[in-house]
């Protein structure tokens, strides 16, 4: 029998019917649409390892998977293959033959986030599923003035929710930006990991201080007492995306293609 050869993917998916990305016996889940798409292609049992399990709700430029199998099939073929059985919410946007050594999860380099606010006091029909609707007014520039405590090596203890599993809290944040783009207002965040709701967490935090609940010098406080109870509101989970995943160039994977999203109201 063939020994087996490992597949890369790039997936995107809209995560408003789903409960997130990890497979639940109860609830529509990405990752066992996906691997249901792709077993009848492969012509056996399929099961994926992502680069970061999205929450219910949650969507996805740029998720990156993979898996092994016996199968030989070449990239259109995995990507139209899966296509064809996968609903219209999700899609497979790319296929590559990585090394044995590859990992979705542990190859990762960085990851980036997203957050999209629709700010202004009437909501949005178009952006309903896309971005959280804020009708306050925001200031995103004292949101930008808060980061600075936030960039960096912290014990991010005051950012996790209570069922997060991580051994450690301490994370790298690279680069953590607001700026504002019409109506909306734009939360970017790259780091080496994240903890369970950190992405969101940051978000509310930074929406009160936009709203003038809060002033800038609370981030720092809050990321100071390493105590959940001291931060803001979780932000809503619809406008959450996995933005790009970072992988060495050695694997050869496609530049991430954030900009899939252009055609849409926030794009």
């Amino acid at each position: 029998m063939r020994g087996t050869v490992r597949v890369a993917l790039g997936l995107e998916y809209d995560g408003t019917a789903f409960s997130g990305w990890q497979a639940q016996r109860s609830a529509p889940a990405v990752q066992t649409l996906v691997e249901a798409a792709l077993t009848p292609v492969a012509a056996e049992p399929v099961g994926l390892i992502c680069a970061g399990r999205t929450d219910a709700g949650v969507h996805a430029c740029a998720q990156v998977a993979h898996f092994d199998t016996h199968a030989r099939r070449a990239s259109r073929g995995w990507v139209l293959g899966a296509n064809t059985n996968l609903p219209a919410d999700i899609s497979i946007a790319w296929a590559r033959a990585v090394p044995q050594h590859f990992h979705a999860r542990y190859s990762a380099e960085a990851r980036t986030y997203r957050y999209y606010v629709f700010n202004r006091p009437v909501r949005s029909a178009l952006a309903a599923r896309g971005a959280a609707w804020i009708r306050q007014p925001l200031d995103h520039e004292r949101m930008q003035n808060a980061t600075a405590a936030l960039v960096g090596s912290h014990d991010f203890s005051a950012f996790r929710s209570a069922e997060s599993q991580s051994h450690t809290p301490t994370r790298r944040v690279e680069a953590l930006n607001v700026r504002r783009d019409g109506d909306f207002v734009i939360m970017e965040i790259t780091a080496n990991a994240f903890l369970h709701h950190m992405v969101r967490n940051v978000a509310g935090l930074l929406i009160a201080i936009g709203q003038g609940d809060r002033d800038p010098l609370w981030a720092g406080r809050v990321l100071e007492s390493k105590d959940r109870t001291q931060g803001g509101p979780t932000a809503p989970a619809q406008g959450l995306y996995l933005w790009s995943v970072r992988y060495s160039r050695a694997f050869g994977l496609p530049a991430p293609r954030s900009a899939m999203i252009a055609p849409l109201p926030w794009g």
